[in-house]
Parts: structure tokens; sequence; C-alpha cells
């Protein structure tokens, strides 16, 4: 289900004046929506062709600071233009908004019109492609989690992000009467995505105070990534618009359950038939699952750095929180990294549990389906099943314990290499050290209280 809007309805509606406003967005490298707010008249005149951006787009850290040493654009390069080209197949209402409309872009050289090879939307485009080729349809689902507060983003401003304050004050896992007390909130964000051509299927409470989570029904793979940025937007601008903020950080504090967004997928034939499905296998696994999971296995330290982009997603990876520390693979077991759900069923599909909430969809996809084909093409033998808790088994693959180590194991990763490109990975490889930098330079409040005294 992608955009609910073509552009004949969208003249329609400009003429009747329900719509004055097209938000023309592109995603950055860490999945947010940037562009403009275009009137619609002017959009429809031409704008939906094409307009531009900065190149910096995809050069700039969370603070939108202007990151030194990238070969795509710098100041010696002058900062030059990429085209955002509108695909118009994104296009729809978004209804929290006033008379406002939204279409997605593709970025393009400015210069030969070709699909800028770092952009997050080109990375997963060329591995859908990839997987099309050998005759599969990629089909993914997101999870996310977040922690919705009390106070607003304003406050929290003013107060330099003290005294947050979650929205209930116990665990509120699938818990009908404190999200009852969350609905001004929550039902605005079901209805308004659903209405914004987002099949939300449901919300529900998470596994701390506070903490929420939205699901919305699997698709292609580029659908879903689409879907759940304009998930992560609508979800803080309702928020926002209500009073309210929300988080999508993996690991907000320490004391508390982190935020995750696995990753469901599964591949399927050009006629809709379920590749993953074997009834005769113990787990309903067919010989091409096994290798895709197998695929996932080898490479998933390579590419954990596109599933835990900060330093603080590691964080996360804590003992006896539903966050994995195993990239191993088990059935039905929220102790793996791995998980096979839905055996012996026409959904029987691999859930990637390592991805937190701070996620970019794309990159995320774009690598969990890379190494998954990789293991196709190499035909990899699925290792044993691991039962029991993963937490306390010694001696198996542990996930990268810091972005240091994965953005090392990034940089060195062959099949990342070729899948990508050596420009796509040392793009993404100097924004993990420009994170871990950033980081390593500034002193914590935990270090204040824990030295400040007592050094």
């Amino acid at each position: 289900m992608a955009g609910n809007l073509t552009l004949d309805a969208l003249k329609k509606a400009v003429k009747a004046g329900e719509i004055d406003t097209v938000l023309v967005a592109g995603i950055d490298m860490q999945g947010r929506l940037m562009g403009k707010r275009f009137h619609a008249q002017f959009f429809l005149d031409g704008g939906w062709e094409e307009t531009h951006c900065c190149n910096y787009l995809l050069a700039v850290d969370m603070e939108m600071n202007t990151v030194p040493g990238y070969k795509t654009s710098s100041w010696e390069k002058g900062y030059g233009d990429y085209v955002m080209k509108p695909d118009l197949a994104t296009l729809r209402v978004i209804p929290w908004l006033p008379a406002t409309a939204m279409v997605l872009c593709d970025l393009l050289d400015h210069h030969t019109h070709e699909e800028v090879a770092q952009s997050p939307r080109a990375i997963l485009k060329k591995q859908v492609a990839r997987a099309r080729a050998l005759g599969f349809e990629p089909m993914m689902a997101t999870e996310l989690e977040f922690y919705l507060f009390e106070n607003s983003y304003e406050a929290l401003r003013d107060t330099n992000f003290t005294g947050l304050k979650p929205i209930s004050a116990y665990n509120e896992d699938y818990h009908i009467f404190q999200t009852t007390k969350e609905e001004d909130v929550m039902r605005a964000v079901r209805n308004g995505l659903y209405a914004a051509g987002i099949p939300v299927e449901n919300s529900k409470g998470e596994a701390d105070a506070g903490q929420e989570e939205i699901n919305y029904r699997y698709s292609d793979a580029l659908d879903t990534a689409d879907n759940h940025t304009i998930v992560k937007a609508g979800v803080k601008e309702i928020a926002w618009s209500k009073g309210r903020s929300v988080t999508f950080m993996a690991k907000y504090d320490h004391r508390k359950a982190g935020s995750s967004s696995h990753i469901h997928q599964s591949l399927w034939t050009k006629d809709g038939k379920p590749v993953f499905m074997d009834k005769d296998d113990a787990h309903g696994m067919s010989a091409t699952m096994k290798h895709y999971v197998a695929g996932q296995l080898t490479y998933a330290r390579e590419i954990t750095a596109f599933l835990a982009p900060y330093v603080n997603s590691y964080k996360r990876f804590c003992i006896g929180l539903f966050a994995p520390t195993k990239a191993v693979w088990s059935a039905d077991n929220r102790t793996a990294g791995f998980r096979i759900c839905g055996e012996h069923t026409k959904g029987v599909r691999v859930e990637c549990r390592i991805p937190g909430s701070d996620v970019n969809p794309y990159l995320a996809c774009a690598a969990l389906l890379a190494a998954g084909l990789a293991g196709i093409e190499q035909k990899l033998e699925l290792e044993p099943e691991l039962k029991g808790d993963m937490y306390n088994t010694k001696g198996i693959r542990e996930i990268p314990h810091t972005l240091r180590e994965a953005a090392d194991l990034l940089l060195g990763s062959d099949m990342l290499r070729e899948a990508f490109g050596d420009e796509v990975v040392e793009h993404y490889h100097h924004a993990a050290q420009w994170e871990i930098s950033e980081t390593d330079r500034v002193v914590t409040d935990f270090e204040i209280q824990r030295l400040l005294e007592r050094a």
C-alpha cells in the first residue's frame, strides 16, 4: 500500500481548496525527511517533475554539522546541488497537517541524473533489484518502539532535557487500562497514519513505563522503509501537536528497556508464492530460506553498523531486557538475534532483533537483504539451531559491543563492498567514525557525577 493520492486527484483537491501545501522530501543518512514545502499549485505547475537540494544533506550529522572528510561533498567542492526527483507512487495526504500532501523523492546527481549511490533509498533499491534478478520479491516489516513523555519538546529544551516524565508510571506491556490513558495520542497516531496510506495494524504498550509500539502491515522492502520513515515523522508531529514528546533513541535511560525496530523478512516469487516455506522441514524452512538465514548469520557482525548506527545503539544490547546480545538463530526465541517466526505456515520468516528504533530503515533492510542474498548465491549452510537462554550461553557469535568495533567490521567487509560498492561502504564508515569522535570528545553527566568530587 503505497501513497493514496494520484497527481490527477491532487489537481482536483487543489482546485477544490482541500490541499494547498505539498511536502517534497528526500531521505537523509539518519533516515529523516528532508526537503521543502511547496505551494500546491507550483508543485502541479512543474515542481512534481524535479526540484533541488544542497548535496550536504548526505554529508551532515544529526546536528546538521558540515562534517569534513566526505568525498561526495565538501567546502572544497562548493556544496553543490542534488536533484530531488519525486516518486509519485508515494504521493499521499498527510491528515494531521492542515491541507497538506507529501511525496518522497529519490536523490539524483545534478549532472548525470543517475541516483546518488550513497542515498539510502538508492542503496535499498539496488538490493531489491538484485533480489528480483534472482526471481525473488523481498517482503519486509518493521516494528517500531518508542517512549511517549508528558513533557513537550519545548519544555524539555528549556530544562536541558532533564525531568523526562514517561506518560505512565509502570510497565505497560499489553496493558489495556494504562494505554487507555494514552489514547489522545495513540488513537490520533493510528487513525492519522492509516489515513495517510500506512496500513496500520495496531498499537500496544511495550515493556516499560511510557513505552509504545506501533505495527503496520508488511509490504515490499522499499514500501516498508518508506512507511517506517513516515511513521516516525508522523508519531513525532502528532505527539508534538498534543503537547507531548517521543523518543526513538535506542536507549534513553540505562535503567529502562531499550526501544527496538525488529525487521521481519521473507522472499516470495514474482507470482506471489512463498519461497521460504517447506512444510516437510522440521521448522517449515525451505533450502532457500536456510541459505538466506545462513548469510545473515555469517555476515551479521559486518552489517551491524547499519543496524545500530550510533554509539548509544550499543547500550541497548544488555542481558534480560529482550534486546539480543548474540547473533545466532533460534525458533520463536526472543533471546536470539535472529528468530524464526511462523513455522510451518506460508508466513514463515526470519525476524532480525538487532536493530533499534534509531535505525535508518533503508540501510538496515538493504544490509540484511545483501547478507541474505549472499547466503543464497554462495549456498551457505545453516548452522544448527541454538535453544534456551542465549544471554548466558558462552562461546557463540556475539553482536559487536561498540560502534567502534562494528565500524571496523564494516570497513573490512568484502561482501558489503561487492553489494553496495566501495564508495558507499567508505561513506558510511566515515559517518560512523564521526559519531565515535563526537561522542569521545564530550564530557557526560555520568563522568561529572562519578568523578568531580572523588577523582
